[in-house]
């Protein structure tokens, strides 16, 4: 299954429960999602409808240490550095402090994020027109080198959700970035297959623990114990561990839910079949947790695919266990995939 057969709307509603940020997708509207062509167009809008809601709040500030040479006393003296460099026969005292001011890491992030995209070729004129306006009005602010590293250096406390939204958007926009390094151009790369899988899963798990009540969702947690029948000590450490995607548990059912991501949902020599690994992996979950987590209803499994067309709906018993493949269209409307998230579990 391939990104961009996904709507643009529906993507942005894939990241905003795969980042846990629900609430904040009021930012856009959704008559201003269906009128984006491109996920660029869509990171650029986001970006800046951030960035302006945020502008009316006031923008983050932070103090960072300075050091100067100045005529008076502020913060602390540093005497050596004084003495060494003669600087009170010119009236100066080097002096180190600190101060508040816009130019702190996660702003540097945005204004240097803002920077990048202006460099993209094909950006809807429009969101072109509000990236300028909102880089400008980061003047002052330093541009930053973005890295892996530099992301993991930015500390938020959870208040300050819409900065992590956007700081979220800018790091993948990092990674799709290609920069023509002779001509100066820029563009984005389609989301690969890796990325597209680890949303997806992220958000059937939030989806599920947000979008319903009926199930305790991955309590106490999401490991299956192996039904371990006299395994020396000394060769445990080398038993891989298994963790399902999902498990809802309720007094009347348990299921175990694993997402898989594939070009094409059935496989097979004439493409008809169910991917027979992924049948093997789910009996070892259902005979293992049936085992080690024996009391409670029975566990069934669910193999959740999503496609953009294809549709598949399977139901097989096995071993005394119920398996259901099915998919989910990501091409249909996002409130059809919503009744059909929750249409699996009901």
């Amino acid at each position: 299954m391939k990104s961009d057969k996904i709507p643009i709307a529906n993507i942005f509603y894939l990241l905003c429960y795969a980042w846990k940020f629900i609430g904040e997708r009021e930012l856009i509207k959704v008559n201003e999602l269906d009128q984006l062509s491109a996920v660029h167009d869509l990171y650029g809008k986001v970006l800046t409808a951030g960035f302006f809601h945020l502008a009316r709040q006031g923008l983050d500030r932070g103090y960072l240490d300075f050091q100067d040479d100045i005529g008076g006393v502020r913060g602390r003296i540093n005497l050596s550095d004084t003495t060494k460099r003669a600087l009170r026969a010119r009236g100066r005292i080097s002096c180190e402090f600190e101060e508040l001011t816009y130019d702190v890491l996660h702003n540097r992030i945005l204004r240097s994020t803002l920077h990048s995209m202006l460099r993209l070729g094909n950006l809807d004129r429009g969101i072109a027109s509000d990236i300028r306006k909102a880089f400008r009005r980061m003047e002052g602010i330093t541009e930053v080198s973005l890295s892996k590293r530099v992301f993991n250096q930015v500390q938020l406390d959870r208040n300050r959700r819409y900065y992590r939204l956007l700081l979220s958007v800018c790091r993948l926009i990092h990674e799709q970035l290609l920069v023509d390094e002779q001509s100066g151009r820029a563009t984005l790369s389609a989301i690969d297959s890796s990325r597209m899988y680890q949303l997806y899963e992220d958000f059937v798990i939030n989806f599920y623990t947000r979008e319903q009540s009926t199930y305790k969702v991955n309590s106490p947690s999401r490991v299956i114990q192996w039904q371990d029948t006299g395994t020396q000590q000394q060769y445990l450490t080398k038993i891989p561990q298994m963790e399902a995607d999902v498990i809802l548990e309720a007094p009347h059912r348990r299921i175990i839910v694993d997402t898989k991501f594939y070009q094409e949902t059935l496989g097979g020599r004439i493409g008809d079949k169910l991917h027979s690994a992924n049948l093997y992996q789910m009996l070892a979950y259902l005979r293992n947790r049936e085992a080690t987590a024996s009391t409670g209803a029975p566990h069934e499994g669910l193999l959740l695919y999503p496609t953009t067309g294809e549709h598949v709906s399977v139901d097989v018993q096995l071993e005394g266990h119920l398996i259901r493949a099915r998919t989910i269209d990501l091409s249909e409307h996002w409130r059809s995939i919503h009744e059909s998230m929750l249409r699996m579990v009901s």
